[in-house]
């Protein structure tokens, strides 16, 4: 009977243990558990069982928002033998990464002398909690300023800005009114002056030291400096460039026997382009006085083939150009900046709206032609007017009429700025013929620069 109990004993040993073997489950290792938000999660893991590696055997099912902190499961489905186990192990999402702090201004700022330093502050922006600036903590003392701030997930940044007592910024000097003047010889010049502030200082405009002088009765180019120094020794300084030029005679301009072709009011696609085109196929350069009109790829091609890009006018609306002193130069800003901003040059050179002798601009303001033709060269502006006219902006509407005007003006004996319009059509069509007949007459033909005498009419406004 002994026996017989234990041979029972045995069988149930053996059939526990077969139990155990059958129904105890694989093990699973994951080595990342955690993951950091907004980043990529692919888990890495390894399935064993009894020594036998069931990775490639296991199936894993995860739904985890890695944008968003928080607990999420996964599942993993091992078949081993006629048994399959499903599992569920935790993975974390955390944020682990510090917030950043940008400082506006300095890490090491200057601060006035026997002055309260006016904190600059700063910004803070987080991976996951975003825009923190508001939570940031600020520690003054003597000679420091401690900015801090903590994310939800306890995540601390710190920075430091220094504070030095010291000035070690100089002064800012501007000049009242333009850089470069140009006036006629015997004209009066009139200093303008310039304006100094200092960050530590204040207003130094009265402790500004000018150098130099401008002779007006001899032509020529001069200095004039501008110098200010702040109480803690440091200085600025800035120049005015001032050109005394010969007064302009009205018989002409430029060099005899030079044909100086102008365009005005254009550029217009149609029109403009054929006329770049007639050009450079001929071999001659021009000068266009632009307005707001047409593509900016027209005013950069007259630029880049080397004509000269002339300012004219923004709005060629007599009203607004001729109501007042500001409002001219209101609307020529507009026409140089967009000429600045295609070619990357200023343009100094101009032609008033019907010209400095129209009567037009009578009706808008008195005397405003004869205020404008002074005030254009002492802002650093030359202008041109022009001794022979196409009559295409009047009764000319043809070819043929465009160019009998032209070359039954044309003079040996002076140069000849030619008025004409690049947004005529008729016009477009008689300038090879105009080229051809100058080539074969013996003139040349220039482009306007700074270098050239300027031609003016009579004044009658």
């Amino acid at each position: 009977m002994k026996w017989k109990y234990v041979i029972i004993g045995i069988i149930t040993s053996l059939l526990v243990l077969i139990g155990i073997l059958i129904l105890t489950p694989p093990k699973i290792t994951i080595k990342n558990s955690l993951v950091n938000v907004h980043q990529k999660y692919t888990p890495d893991y390894k399935v064993t069982r009894f020594f036998t590696n069931y990775t490639k055997k296991t199936k894993v099912k995860e739904n985890i928002n890695t944008k968003k902190l928080g607990q999420y499961n996964i599942t993993f489905k091992t078949k081993a033998g006629l048994i399959t186990f499903k599992q569920i192990r935790r993975i974390k999402v955390v944020d682990s990464q510090f917030p950043v702090i940008v400082l506006n201004g300095e890490t090491k700022t200057y601060v006035c002398p026997n002055k309260e330093y006016e904190d600059e502050k700063a910004t803070a922006m987080d991976n996951y909690d975003g825009d923190l600036t508001k939570k940031i903590k600020i520690k003054i003392t003597k000679d420091k300023i401690i900015y801090s701030v903590m994310d939800s997930s306890k995540n601390k940044t710190k920075v430091i800005r220094e504070l030095v007592e010291g000035d070690k910024t100089n002064p800012e000097i501007t000049l009242n009114g333009n850089g470069q003047i140009i006036i006629y010889q015997g004209d009066n010049y009139k200093e303008q002056g310039a304006k100094a502030t200092d960050n530590c200082d204040g207003d130094l405009t009265n402790d500004i030291r000018t150098e130099g002088s401008v002779d007006s009765s001899k032509i020529g180019n001069y200095t004039i400096t501008y110098k200010i120094e702040d109480k803690s020794g440091n200085v600025s300084e800035i120049k005015r460039e001032v050109k005394v030029i010969a007064r302009p005679i009205s018989s002409g301009s430029g060099r005899p026997g030079t044909i100086y072709l102008t365009f005005d009011d254009g550029p217009l696609q149609g029109t403009t382009n054929v006329i770049l085109d007639i050009l450079k196929e001929e071999g001659v350069k021009a000068t266009f006085f632009v307005t707001r009109n047409g593509p900016d790829s027209l005013i950069k091609r007259e630029h880049d083939e080397g004509h000269t890009v002339a300012l004219h006018t923004w709005s060629h609306d007599y009203r607004t150009c001729y109501s007042s002193v500001n409002g001219y130069f209101d609307d020529l800003n507009r026409i140089a900046n967009r000429v600045k901003n295609i070619t990357g040059e200023d343009s100094k050179i101009i032609r008033f709206p019907g010209g400095s002798s129209n009567t037009i601009s009578k009706n808008y303001s008195k005397g405003i032609m004869s205020t404008l033709s002074k005030e254009v060269v002492n802002r650093g502006y030359t202008y041109f007017d022009w001794n022979v006219s196409s009559g295409d902006a009047g009764a000319t509407t043809s070819p043929n009429g465009v160019y009998s005007n032209v070359v039954n003006n044309l003079s040996k004996s002076r140069a000849n700025i030619v008025l004409m319009h690049d947004i005529k059509t008729y016009t477009r069509d008689a300038i090879r013929n105009i080229i051809r007949y100058g080539k074969q007459n013996g003139y040349s033909f220039e482009r306007i620069t700074q270098n050239t005498s300027p031609y003016h009419q009579k004044i009658n406004n």
